[in-house]
């Protein structure tokens, strides 16, 4: 099954995946959220409305949403399915027996009579990555809504990526980024995670041309191999590169940017007791200063929230190449423009 198969882009309005997006549209986008940053009280969106739908916990991802559209004039409502709102239901003739009060058909159908915009935030279930893969909440919302859908992240994470494409821009201080060594290290985490900023960061960075090498212990931590796909595709249009390396001293050496985020085996994926003593084995791919020695004064980042000393040392996320901070920021803007660009599409 293809990446716009899993996240069909039927209509180019929603925010699902920047895969859906042209390159001089994610490029505008970051554009305009830098003009945001330096003018951020806006009427850009005065009159609108967007529904937060989490279905998971969020620190920047609810924060910046809210403010963001707020400093636009809009509305926010934040919902918690299963919480503050009704547990809901998603698939097609599903027989409604268990604990879900309301379907998608419904929530995504009234909801847009509601507001401008809906915006979606729902984690892998970790049982089964071949249910998991199908991103059936998000999809079902972006099916039945009949407005603009964005992805708070599900599998993927696309709003990470405009803040971190802003954040590079602005740290080298260039549009162009082709050339850049660019390293997405996996990191050790005492529990599996999701793959979704992973999963973004290698389609974000091959799209802007940079030379991408993904390091991780072994071939179980290799993505699904739609994301492989596309970030070898988006390599070979964009004039970069794409490769994987198991090579710690060899991926970091002369890298100009080292991102780094922990990740679950897919292979385990539902059975994360035989994962872990081989996940234990590799705590040493921690981001220190030994390995940020080795490369051409990289700036390091991280989606956060990350554990100190575990994925990476205080020196190195507290270090003047740290980005962490500034990539945080970030998603406040890069989220604004990215509103007040989908609304525009809004009926």
């Amino acid at each position: 099954m293809s990446l716009t198969e899993i996240k069909p882009a039927t209509q180019p309005k929603h925010f699902l995946s920047t895969q859906d997006w042209q390159w001089d549209e994610l490029s505008a986008l970051i554009d305009h959220a830098i003009q945001l940053k330096s003018n951020p009280i806006q009427p850009l969106l005065k009159g609108k409305s967007i529904a937060l739908v989490f279905f998971n916990p969020s620190l920047r991802t609810r924060a910046s949403f809210d403010i963001g559209a707020n400093q636009l004039g809009a509305h926010a409502v934040v919902l918690e399915p299963g919480s503050g709102s009704w547990e809901m239901a998603f698939n097609e003739g599903e027989i409604m027996d268990g604990p879900a009060e309301e379907h998608a058909k419904e929530a995504a159908r009234v909801l847009s009579r509601y507001c401008d915009i809906i915006a979606v935030r729902a984690f892998p279930k970790f049982q089964d990555w071949s249910i998991d893969r199908q991103d059936r909440v998000l999809n079902a919302f972006a099916t039945h809504a009949t407005v603009p859908i964005i992805n708070m992240e599900t599998i993927t994470h696309p709003c990470q990526e405009l803040a971190h494409l802003m954040t590079l821009r602005e740290h080298f201080g260039t549009n162009d980024l082709r050339g850049k060594k660019y390293v997405l290290t996996w990191t050790y985490h005492p529990k599996p995670l999701n793959t979704a900023v992973a999963n973004s960061a290698a389609l974000i960075a091959t799209r802007a041309g940079m030379d991408v090498t993904m390091l991780c212990p072994n071939e179980h931590y290799l993505l699904d191999e739609r994301y492989m796909n596309a970030a070898s595709n988006n390599a070979a249009q964009s004039g970069g590169s794409f490769s994987v390396s198991h090579d710690i001293n060899a991926a970091y050496e002369d890298a100009d940017i080292v991102y780094a985020k922990s990740w679950g085996a897919i292979p385990f994926f539902g059975n994360w007791d035989a994962e872990k003593p081989i996940r234990d084995q590799h705590k040493h791919f921690i981001v220190d200063e030994a390995k940020m020695a080795l490369t051409n004064n990289a700036a390091f980042s991280h989606c956060l929230p990350a554990r100190r000393n575990i994925k990476a040392t205080d020196a190195v996320m507290d270090s003047p190449n740290s980005l962490i901070i500034e990539e945080a920021e970030n998603r406040l803007h890069a989220q604004k423009a990215l509103m007040a660009a989908i609304a525009s599409t809004n009926h």
